[in-house]
């Protein structure tokens, strides 16, 4: 029987579109206004993609650099997890696009959908794919261009997505390090809350879907915030007590970015100090799958993460589904 390895990350890298929106911009757009947008959401700005880059271009300048950073070619990546809400298109995934992009053709991949869960959904995946001795080195991306799925009329949800991407290179580590647990949930029956009505096999495009403004996301924002601070701090706890720490022995969480109101009481419930908590959803907004790995990227390449840290990450999405990890860096 295969010893089960110690997993962590061995390089990262992030990257973000040129283009700027503020919140002044948006007052030109729509009925809303910085103040409004600010005391909400806590975004005073957010990345938006030009209009001929995909999620894939994001996703292989994030994943270059990550590859870069670990010192590794893309002919050693035996595997590619992208996870998207936002694919360039159904098929073929997006994760195969970015394995061309980068030249890495001894990859398999394939993209997973989990919404704003969707990296540390795949963090866990490729994670375990290590582990189990079978694989040595796994491309975890999340990536997103949210702004092609916005209705710029919905003053509810413009304001809040952004696009960016962020990109790991899993690999064995020394035991003690990496990866030492993880929690994960879903509950379909909150789907509705927070979904993208058209263009799939229930609803496929239609003049009656592009009439009626389908194909843009739709959300319930109260309902999700109430959702998401309740299982973003459980997934954490459930991940706590399987390694046996408690939230004393956190240095920093890495909340995914999707407002400040989420992120504060999400905090506070864990009882954790502002400085224990990090955030950048003023710079960049909500950019789902790619917020928490943009987040830690941010950190590890300004050095503000150190060795023996203690980083936990918790996420909420669509399906609903939420997850948690927690790195010993």
């Amino acid at each position: 029987m295969k010893k089960i390895r110690a997993v962590g990350i061995k390089g990262i890298g992030h990257y973000v579109p040129d283009r700027i929106l503020t919140n002044f911009d948006l007052e030109k757009m729509v009925d809303t206004s910085d103040e409004w947008i600010t005391l909400r959401t806590g975004i005073k700005q957010r990345r938006i993609a030009e209009k001929n880059d995909a999620t894939s271009d994001m996703a292989s300048k994030a994943a270059a650099i990550a590859l870069e950073n670990a010192k590794i070619s893309p002919e050693k990546v035996d595997y590619i997890i992208l996870a998207t809400a936002s694919p360039d298109m159904f098929f073929p995934s997006t994760a195969c696009i970015v394995q061309d992009k980068l030249g890495a053709k001894n990859a398999a991949a394939f993209d997973l959908s989990a919404g704003c869960s969707g990296f540390i959904y795949s963090l866990i995946v490729g994670a375990q794919m290590i582990a189990s001795g079978i694989y040595e080195n796994i491309l975890v991306i999340g990536a997103e261009t949210l702004s092609k799925f916005m209705d710029w009329n919905d003053r509810n949800t413009c304001v809040i997505f952004g696009d960016g991407a962020g990109a790991v290179l899993l690999g064995p580590v020394e035991d003690g390090k990496g990866l030492i647990a993880s929690a994960m949930g879903s509950d379909g029956s909150g789907g509705e809350m927070l979904k993208l009505p058209a263009g799939g096999s229930r609803m496929p495009a239609s003049t009656e879907t592009l009439t009626n403004r389908l194909h843009y996301i739709k959300m319930d924002g109260r309902e999700v915030f109430k959702s998401a601070v309740r299982y973003m701090c459980e997934a954490v706890e459930k991940a706590l007590k399987k390694c046996n720490m408690t939230t004393e022995d956190i240095n920093l969480l890495i909340p995914h970015q999707a407002n400040i109101r989420i992120i504060q009481s999400t905090a506070k419930r864990l009882k954790l100090r502002e400085d224990q908590v990090y955030v950048n959803v003023e710079t960049y907004g909500n950019t789902s799958s790619a917020s928490i790995v943009i987040a830690l990227s941010e950190l590890i390449h300004n050095g503000k993460i150190k060795e023996n840290d203690v980083i936990a990450m918790t996420a909420f999405g669509a399906g609903y589904t939420w997850a948690s990890a927690i790195l010993k860096w």
